[in-house]
């Protein structure tokens, strides 16, 4: 195998997750001052920009899995100092969300990541979908919730990088 197929991959969702829906954060320096009204859209303004190089440090290929599709790369990225990511390419979202139904993204990611190891970083994952991958990814996957009202948190960035580094242990090299 090579070490791109073992690489994980990680499908990151955008709303409630890198923009949470509480409230906006201040900038912790003087870099996150430079640009901070730079964007035309206030929601923007609660997006944490050192997500970006939390990001790139983690031993996956991270993916966007969000209803923005490719207004990901054109907005989300440039913010998070990201270089473009491949967009997953998913059902259009439902006006409503169905209460105890499956997510309407999890087919999609198990199906792409076809049993690759993946970690999936969204604020709407439940129960259902995780017993619904376990059934039908046959290799390790991380869902992983995040509270909507703060989004991404060092905590979470814990959870998911030890993850990671645990299945880069127990992939033998080739």
């Amino acid at each position: 195998m090579t070490d791109h197929v073992e690489t994980p991959l990680l499908f990151l969702d955008v709303d409630g997750t890198l923009l949470p829906y509480g409230g906006a954060r201040l900038p912790s320096s003087a870099e996150e001052w430079d640009g901070w009204q730079d964007t035309s859209n206030p929601q923007l303004a609660k997006i944490d920009r050192t997500h970006g190089p939390r990001l790139l440090a983690l031993p996956c290929v991270l993916m966007w899995a969000t209803a923005w599709m490719d207004d990901a790369n054109e907005v989300i990225a440039p913010l998070l100092g990201l270089p473009p990511l491949p967009v997953v390419g998913l059902p259009d979202a439902p006006e409503e969300e169905e209460t105890g139904a499956l997510h309407w993204k999890t087919r999609a990611l198990v199906a792409l990541a076809d049993g690759r190891p993946f970690v999936w970083v969204d604020d709407e994952i439940t129960a259902l979908d995780r017993a619904w991958v376990s059934r039908h990814h046959r290799g390790p996957a991380l869902l992983h919730r995040v509270a909507a009202m703060t989004g991404l948190t060092g905590a979470d960035f814990a959870v998911i990088d030890g993850w990671l580094r645990e299945r880069r242990r127990r992939t033998p090299a080739t």
